[in-house]
């Protein structure tokens, strides 16, 4: 996988992990309100796996907040990681 890409897929588990627990949420839970699986909520937060527009659509839903609002900061995000 190119840097750049896994640098992107981190920052956004990041701001997955940050928002779930921000609501006190499990990975099981946020992935019941989401209709997804926990494992791919697990996937996404460690970077491994790359949403499709749909899996973000579920994703903010379940997290209570826009698609806009799920990636507000990721530019910010990938430029801490190294």
């Amino acid at each position: 996988m190119a840097h750049s890409r896994k640098r992107s897929l981190c920052a956004f588990g990041k701001l997955i992990k940050q928002h779930r627990t921000n609501l006190g949420l499990s990975q099981e839970e946020l992935g019941f309100r989401s209709n997804l699986d926990r494992t791919y909520i697990s996937g996404l937060e460690r970077g491994v796996r790359n949403p499709s527009l749909t899996a973000l659509i579920s994703l903010s839903s379940g997290l209570g907040m826009t698609v806009s609002e799920l990636l507000d900061g990721l530019e910010v995000e990938i430029s801490s990681i190294k």
